[in-house]
């Protein structure tokens, strides 16, 4: 049996939700669309869905672009605790996806696998760059005949998950980015690569420029409230840019809390088991060796709140010495 038919054999209803996380970015986008695409050629129908906001203009043009219907479930929620979901670029019980009423049954992804959740039927690969990459495999070796659009998006969710084939990138990312390429459309991820930014996202740039802090290699930055996710982890790669940054932790204070995005060069520092080091206790986060994210939820007490920043500057610094000692 392929992995997608044992996906199907997990599925009993006739329609099935599939959800990414909350702020879904091209590459959770993509794998849902590319799901979706398959499950339809074997008589399954599916409704994408994800809770939170899609900020991110690159993101919008891309899901107008290719036609893709994805529901907000925070304004318009149908699921019932009868339906069935199939969770892609997330785990349930992670701070970064809400849980809907229903049954999570299977899990796609490529982050590393969290708190031991069980499904009917889980694909956890954090070896990939792109949880594109897995659902354009599916395709691959079970013969299913892959349209345009869909290329498009798988190809164009593992060109921003790998930075352009620069950052966490496996065989399987190489062999099926360079598979779509004759399939995609090709103009429109040139259109897409120059989508990136607006006027206002200049405002958050500006506030992590002025008030980054730089000790050794590690930086810290504030990009101010209310931040887009996408945009904290872009401004977390433009700081590890920095010819003088190997190790960088941006952050935002969200309505519920501060939002984190953590990169590193991945040959001197492991930005998923040093985030989940350092948040112990204080928050959650976690992730790949290159990049990784966090939460610190808020104690409502506003002056420890006021001193988030310099409590999260002492945990990550702490956490880095600890390893390194460990290392000598």
């Amino acid at each position: 049996m392929t992995n997608l038919d044992r996906i199907l054999s997990h599925i009993k209803h006739k329609h099935v939700y599939i959800q990414t996380h909350n702020f879904p970015d091209p590459d959770a986008i993509a794998s849902a669309f590319g799901l979706q695409q398959l499950l339809a050629s074997k008589g399954v129908t599916s409704s994408i869905c994800h809770y939170g906001k899609i900020d991110s203009y690159s993101t919008n043009k891309m899901i107008e672009s290719l036609g893709i219907q994805i529901t907000n479930v925070d304004i318009n929620s149908h699921s019932t605790e009868d339906d069935e979901i199939i969770l892609v670029d997330s785990q349930k019980g992670n701070s970064n996806i809400h849980d809907l009423p229903g049954n999570e049954i299977i899990c796609l992804d490529h982050h590393p696998a969290f708190d031991n959740i069980e499904y009917r039927f889980s694909d956890i690969r954090p070896e990939l760059g792109a949880c594109a990459s897995m659902v354009a495999q599916y395709f691959i070796e079970n013969n299913i005949h892959i349209d345009r659009n869909t290329a498009t998006a798988l190809l164009y969710g593992i060109k921003i998950d790998t930075a352009n084939l620069t950052r966490g990138v496996s065989e399987l990312d190489l062999e099926m980015f360079y598979t779509l390429y004759g399939m995609s459309d090709i103009a429109l991820l040139e259109a897409l690569d120059h989508a990136t930014i607006k006027l206002n996202d200049l405002k958050s740039y500006a506030n992590a420029i002025n008030s980054i802090k730089v000790f050794g290699d590690i930086s810290f930055a504030n990009t101010g409230a209310d931040c887009p996710e996408p945009l904290i982890a872009s401004i977390s790669d433009f700081m590890l840019d920095l010819a003088e940054v190997h190790f960088s932790v941006v952050y935002s204070y969200k309505k519920e809390g501060v939002k984190l995005s953590v990169r590193s060069d991945k040959a001197l520092y492991d930005s998923g088991y040093i985030t989940k080091t350092a948040l112990e206790g204080f928050g959650r986060g976690g992730g790949h060796p290159a990049m990784a994210g966090g939460f610190i939820p808020y104690t409502r007490d506003d002056q420890m709140d006021a001193m988030i920043p310099s409590i999260l500057e002492m945990r990550f610094l702490r956490a880095i010495s600890e390893r390194d000692n460990a290392n000598q």
